[in-house]
């Protein structure tokens, strides 16, 4: 049984396709970049505190917990506080190239202790080119609200606005959960998915991924 230390309903559909039993409880931590850290080294100690603060010892509950980010420059861009720095966030993408971060954190039951050395992590990144999109769509968008709970204040996903253009890397990293990552990590301790996750998540998303089998291999 897996436990998603996570209330994304993102999360929880993508974890849905590759035929995991799980229950949700969501984690809170706080969630503010120390000074100077980089991307990947913030990812992965959110992830971490997400798993560690939904851990119970003696049980038999493995826990998986995930925290994306939005990278511009050298800019963490985290869920924007109102709709004025959701336009501001979405303007500094506008026509450019950032990185989507992705860290994931699972932690096995370890007996009668909580141990961080039972801890496996992993981490994605996405090259995400945004288009051109006009003044009044991006206005649109804001105000239908969904930006506000959103790393970088956009979903790849959303019907009406698509905001991303030719993009060559993980989808799912950018909806928040890297299923060919989760895949390669959950397999280490046996709970590899039911059936081809690389498939089904391509098939689910209608996206044709150009990197699926390197992740699985490894490689990336």
């Amino acid at each position: 049984m897996l436990l998603l230390a996570s209330n994304s309903p993102r999360r929880r559909q993508l974890l849905e396709l590759g035929g995991w039993s799980f229950d949700v409880s969501p984690a809170k931590v706080d969630e503010r970049p120390r000074f100077g850290e980089d991307p990947r080294a913030y990812v992965l100690r959110i992830a971490g505190s997400k798993a560690l603060a939904c851990a119970r010892p003696k049980t038999d509950v493995v826990i998986l917990a995930a925290d994306t980010t939005v990278v511009a420059g050298e800019r963490i861009l985290g869920k924007p506080a109102d709709e004025h720095e959701a336009e501001s966030m979405l303007l500094e993408l506008r026509g450019r190239t950032h990185q989507v971060f992705t860290a994931l954190a699972v932690l096995q039951p370890s007996g009668a202790e909580i141990q961080t050395t039972f801890l496996l992590t992993d981490c994605c990144v996405t090259d995400v080119p945004m288009r051109e999109y006009s003044a009044n769509e991006m206005r649109a968008y804001i105000a239908s609200g969904d930006p506000l709970d959103k790393a970088g204040a956009y979903a790849i996903q959303h019907p009406g606005f698509h905001p991303v253009e030719k993009l060559a890397g993980c989808y799912a990293n950018v909806m928040g959960l890297p299923l060919c990552h989760l895949s390669r990590t959950l397999a280490k301790i046996g709970l590899g998915p039911k059936g081809d996750i690389a498939e089904a998540c391509q098939l689910a998303l209608e996206y044709d991924c150009p990197v699926y089998s390197q992740v699985l291999l490894g490689e990336m």
